[in-house]
């Protein structure tokens, strides 16, 4: 019999031990290779450290890569695009010193790169001549910003030559099987790569130098994204010059698309290294597409360019690789840990390699997410996902209602999914309801639903949170009186407007989240340090929209509480910035709490880091809202409430 609890004060086997131990393994970079499956494993259990992982044919399952390194690129800060595997050896970026690493197969790693202050990312091997090509971020210039460029790297001797120079930025170095060919992206200061990239091609001499380098496709605000020669060695891209991210193709010189649709085929690419389709043959190949928010699997014709859809649970894919009748990628969906999948494309079988949670849970305890549409500013429409409470142990009192988390996504030029998440469900197996929230401005809905928040970062996003929140206490799924909003990063950005500049909130709690625009205009990395120029406008040209627009400048308006959550080596948004934010909290007389973790960068990767940020978050809203905590947990200061217990 299910016992009577308010909502808040369930007790739940979800929780924060399991899911910073085995529940938060971060899976990435999927690759076939001859008869191996290679992925990366982010663990929090070792400080958060990358491990290329591999399973060869006979199902033996190992890591690749010793215990002192940590198989991580710092390129554009968030990395991506870290290895590369060859016939003799695999190559990586090595965290500690940003170096590139051979090591052959049963060897220990060798340094390929000089010690210095470059960064790579994007490898690629060229078997025929015997290097690496990367991208490179060198950041031993003096007193400017890195310069980035493309490179070409000798095995034998580590000897470097430069391949590409002259834009802001570089990405997704392609080569045509024969060798003959090479393509790559690249683009200027303001574009961000899903604003707008060019796509190049060249001959590739037998020394290695380039010649006939030709711009093909991109720019004037058309964003290409992965660019991939097919076995015939014909040019394939995604484009979004339809206004969806769609796969085109390079015929001679002309452009056609291969399969026209109202979906996504593409991704921006925060991170190097994403891959949404792969080549089957010279004749068909397999991607994973979006259509509203959800991402599913498919086959091309590229002769018929039709697409034929995969069954399959998964909701959220990525990291596509295939080989022969073999296709490996990334997946989960809403009752699926992330996984790595192997797909047998004769037969459609498919296998799971690889679970990223060890968690053995009953579903009973896990919420189903329900896709919601509600209003947005202008009359137009903003998309969620609602998890309403969910625990087959507790019932909650006749008439009430749950406290609601509204979870604003970072980027905020991403997206959130509805594939299964172990932080969402520790809230409602707890008895929250939760609605993640993709705003104005987020990727997956196309082009112009990207575009919302152009000029408009601080309105848009608030509004669409907002609305989404008063919709469900409308429709009488929530408590009004006990709504919250959280986010990391931009997400933490909004969370700290809403609790500034409107009233609809009553607590909150930022991940390393920014308040204060023009800091973050002036003092943050090279890749996003034109990104403000389109969400607010130029800076300092437009510099009083950025003092309009800063929570900090504003704290007089906060009228809820907040908890603060920072990584105290973050580059991205300094520590500073929560500091500054929490010290006028406590001049106001707000309830505030500050959490700092030593070690940690721009977005949490260590085990202690992901258990006890939940657990002091519980924690600040059970002494906020004055439910009793289901289970104890270590007391913080919260500052203005005139407790710590």
């Amino acid at each position: 019999m299910n016992q009577s609890a308010p909502y808040g004060t369930w007790k739940s086997p979800i929780t924060s031990d399991l899911i910073a131990e085995g529940g938060a393994v971060r899976l990435s970079g999927c690759k076939l290779f001859d008869d191996k499956i290679f992925w990366l494993e982010g663990r929090p259990a070792e400080n958060g450290r990358n491990v290329l992982v591999c399973r060869d044919k006979s199902g033996t399952i190992a890591d690749i890569t010793p215990p002192n390194f940590n198989v991580r690129t710092r390129a554009h800060e968030y990395g991506g695009g870290a290895f590369a595997i060859a016939a003799d050896a695999v190559y990586f970026c090595n965290d500690a010193d940003q170096r590139i690493y051979r090591q052959g197969w049963g060897e220990q790693p060798i340094a390929l790169t000089a010690a210095g202050k470059h960064r790579y990312a994007d490898l690629v091997v060229d078997p025929i001549r015997g290097t690496v090509i990367a991208v490179c971020e060198d950041h031993g210039v003096g007193g400017r910003e890195p310069e980035n460029f493309l490179i070409e790297i000798n095995i034998a001797t580590g000897a470097a030559v430069d391949l590409a120079r002259g834009y802001d930025f570089y990405s997704s170095p392609r080569l045509s099987a024969d060798g003959n060919s090479i393509a790559w992206l690249s683009w200027r200061h303001p574009d961000m790569p899903w604003d707008s990239t060019e796509l190049w091609l060249a001959t590739l001499a037998a020394d290695g130098t380039l010649s006939n380098a030709q711009r093909v496709a991109g720019g004037d605000g058309e964003s290409i994204f992965q660019p991939e020669f097919s076995p015939r060695g014909e040019l394939f891209f995604v484009s979004d010059r339809s206004g969806w991210w769609n796969i085109y193709r390079l015929s001679g010189s002309e452009i056609e698309t291969v399969c026209p649709m109202t979906a996504e085929f593409g991704l921006p690419q925060w991170v190097f290294g994403l891959s949404t389709y792969a080549f089957i043959d010279v004749d068909e190949i397999i991607c994973s597409h979006c259509v509203r928010g959800v991402w599913g699997l498919g086959r091309i014709g590229v002769a018929s360019k039709q697409l034929t859809k995969i069954d399959s649970p998964f909701s959220d894919i990525g990291f596509i690789s295939a080989q022969g009748r073999r296709a490996v990628f990334s997946a989960a969906g809403p009752a699926d840990a992330d996984a790595v999948i192997e797909l047998d494309l004769t037969t459609g079988k498919r296998t799971v390699i690889h679970q990223a949670s060890s968690i053995a849970i009953d579903v009973d305890y896990f919420s189903t997410p329900e896709t919601i549409e509600f209003s947005m500013a202008g009359g137009l429409t903003a998309f969620g996902y609602f998890y309403p409470p969910a625990n087959p142990d507790f019932v909650a009192p006749a008439k009430e209602r749950p406290p609601l988390i509204v979870i604003s996504h970072g980027g905020p030029t991403s997206a959130t999914s509805n594939a299964l998440k172990l932080g969402t469900q520790y809230w409602t197996s707890r008895g929250f309801a939760v609605l993640d929230v993709n705003y104005g401005g987020s990727s997956s809905f196309g082009r112009d639903y990207r575009r919302r928040l152009n000029g408009a970062w601080g309105i848009v996003d608030i509004e669409d949170c907002v609305n989404g929140a008063q919709f469900l206490v409308t429709h009488g799924k929530v408590d009004g009186e006990r709504l919250i909003i959280r986010g990391n990063s931009a997400g933490g950005y909004t969370t700290l407007c809403a609790l500034t500049f409107r009233d609809c909130f009553k607590a909150g709690a930022s991940y390393y989240g920014v308040s204060d625009l023009t800091a973050l205009a002036e003092d943050t990395h090279k890749f996003e340090s034109r990104y403000l120029d389109r969400l607010v406008g130029p800076y300092p040209a437009a510099k009083e929209i950025y003092l309009e627009r800063s929570p900090i400048n504003y704290v007089e308006r906060l009228n809820a509480p907040a908890i603060f959550l920072q990584g105290l080596e973050d580059k991205v948004v300094p520590p500073t910035q929560a500091e500054t934010m929490v010290d006028a909290l406590k001049k106001k007389g707000l309830p505030v709490a500050y959490v700092g973790f030593p070690g940690e960068q721009h977005g949490f990767r260590r085990s202690e880091t992901l258990k006890r940020a939940l657990d002091v978050e519980l924690y600040f809203y059970a002494k906020v809202f004055g439910f009793a905590l289901p289970d104890p947990i270590e007391p913080i200061k919260i500052f203005n409430l005139g407790t710590t217990a």
